[in-house]
């Protein structure tokens, strides 16, 4: 039973940053129908600006704040202006398409540019062990747990107790009646691709400590975190918190009793599960189509 808590709670520090990057996925697709399959490398990037600022003599905190800066710019205003602005007007699927490529790009784009090697990545939490009636606790897991979980709840209390927050659901539930009510909604949309930045920047720095700052750090974490959003529904935000929190566990405890090679098949299993049986995801809500 002691391992069996062990394993869970690790899993949910896993999987909080799973929901992290989820959580990217649903707001983009419930501001603007964006779906986003660079949303890894959104992590990657801020990664390797922080490598980059740290080798540069600033401090781990500083570079996280500089990092999350140039991520409005680049991940948030440049993403949104640069690719999904000219090509909105043409529907969803040039845009899935552009994001792959974009993907590619900029995985390729890293190695080339910069390394292909595995960087290393300063602890952001404390090397301390805790033990609590028999089950140990890392202070990394515990700090990575309530960090993540603490960034979704003020993202998700942002967007429900704010007048911008409210503004930005009514952009997703309806542009038009929004336009009508005077809300700015290009204004609103932007808002909407820099939290996704945001998020991905707070990502990168809880991720990249275990990981390494790798170029292809991001296609394992970014199809992980996209099924976590279905799994947990794509059209509630928190749906991404639930699918991520899920998919952290059960392929945790998959590793330790089944077999570590199916660690990364679980999200996939767990989804294809889900969607079976019940399509909209497990807090999505059914959308009628009329003919």
């Amino acid at each position: 039973m002691t391992d069996f808590l062990q394993l869970f709670f690790s899993g949910l520090a896993t999987g909080s940053i799973y929901a992290l990057v989820a959580l990217g996925f649903t707001l983009l697709w419930q501001a603007s129908g964006t779906i986003n399959f660079a949303q890894g490398e959104f992590v990657m990037l801020p990664a390797f600006m922080m490598v980059m600022l740290m080798g540069s003599g600033l401090s781990l905190y500083v570079a996280f704040a500089l990092s999350i800066v140039l991520s409005v710019l680049i991940l948030g205003w440049l993403f949104k202006r640069g690719l999904v602005d000219p090509l909105f007007k043409y529907g969803m699927m040039p845009i899935v398409v552009a994001t792959i490529g974009l993907s590619i790009a900029m995985r390729n784009g890293v190695r080339a540019g910069y390394s292909a090697e595995p960087h290393p990545f300063p602890q952001v939490f404390p090397d301390v062990i805790f033990e609590v009636m028999g089950v140990t606790f890392s202070a990394g897991d515990v700090g990575t747990f309530v960090f993540a979980m603490a960034l979704v709840l003020v993202t998700q209390a942002f967007l429900s107790k704010t007048v911008t927050g409210r503004a930005m659901q009514a952009v997703a539930q309806n542009t038009e009646s929004a336009s009508v009510l005077g809300i700015n909604v290009p204004r609103m949309i932007f808002y909407t691709f820099a939290i996704n930045a945001i998020l991905a920047a707070a990502a990168a720095l809880l991720v990249t400590p275990t990981y390494l700052a790798k170029f292809d750090m991001g296609e394992g974490l970014g199809t992980k975190a996209f099924f976590a959003a279905i799994i947990g529904g794509f059209t509630n935000s928190r749906g991404a918190l639930v699918g991520g929190l899920l998919v952290g566990v059960c392929e945790n405890l998959a590793a330790a009793y089944i077999s570590p090679a199916y660690k990364d098949a679980v999200a996939l299993i767990i989804f294809m599960v889900v969607i079976l049986f019940k399509p909209q995801g497990l807090l999505g809500k059914k959308e009628e189509r009329k003919v």
